[in-house]
């Protein structure tokens, strides 16, 4: 398997509650579309997210967050 299949039940449930969600497998892994954009990524455990570049240093600041 190419990504991480707990993860991305977390994150269907998370995402569950929004309309024009949308599954792609891409990368070699899976992707979560919003609005046709992708918002939210998985390649193998890594999990890759779409963020505002207003909070960009804060983010990566974070443990275990790299750009």
């Amino acid at each position: 398997m190419a990504y991480d299949i707990n993860l991305a039940n977390r994150i269907r449930e998370r995402l569950s509650e929004l309309p024009n969600v949308e599954e792609k497998a891409m990368m070699g892994g899976l992707t979560f579309m919003y609005n046709d954009k992708m918002c939210v990524g998985i390649i193998k455990d890594e999990l890759m997210c779409r963020i505002d570049p207003a909070f960009h240093e804060t983010a990566v600041e974070k443990r275990g967050c790299v750009p």
